[in-house]
């Protein structure tokens, strides 16, 4: 099992207004995964979190894309009073990653492992580092996250 279900879960009876339910769930994935992933989150389809999302915190009203691979320990949220991360369609979130405040992460990007982003991301982009940096530009489409594939080495 993945935490991704019971969000899945949570998260509609969310939107039906079913009280109690998406609490419930919340408090279940905290305890089976030790991770803080609000029913209110927006997360797309075909995103999924690595190793079944232990240790993840997601900020209530962050916006996570479609095809967008979470690793473990990953934090989303907002920074002293801003608001939170959107992250955009086709990105790879490596472990131990924190994207903090109101920034944009384009598509088609990797965020390197245990990598602070503070700032926005442009699409196409690879940033690693604390504070993350960008250290590569990748052809559009060259990531597939669903596979897991790198398709643009150069």
């Amino acid at each position: 099992m993945n935490a991704i279900y019971f969000y899945r879960l949570a998260n509609f009876f969310y939107r039906k207004r079913v009280p109690l339910v998406p609490s419930v769930l919340r408090y279940l994935i905290f305890f089976l995964y030790n991770s803080v992933i609000e029913p209110a989150c927006d997360i797309g389809e075909d995103s999924y979190f690595v190793h079944g999302g232990i240790g993840v915190v997601l900020h209530p009203r962050c916006r996570i894309g479609s095809r967008v691979m979470i690793g473990q320990g990953v934090t989303l949220g907002g920074s002293f009073g801003s608001g939170p991360p959107t992250v955009e369609n086709d990105v790879w979130i490596g472990p131990g990653a924190r994207l903090l405040g109101e920034i944009n992460i384009g598509q088609n990007c990797i965020i390197g492992a245990n990598a602070v982003v503070v700032r926005d991301v442009p699409e196409n982009s690879v940033v690693a580092g604390v504070p993350a940096k960008i250290i590569k530009t990748l052809s559009p489409g060259s990531l597939d996250v669903a596979s897991g594939q790198l398709h643009d080495m150069s």
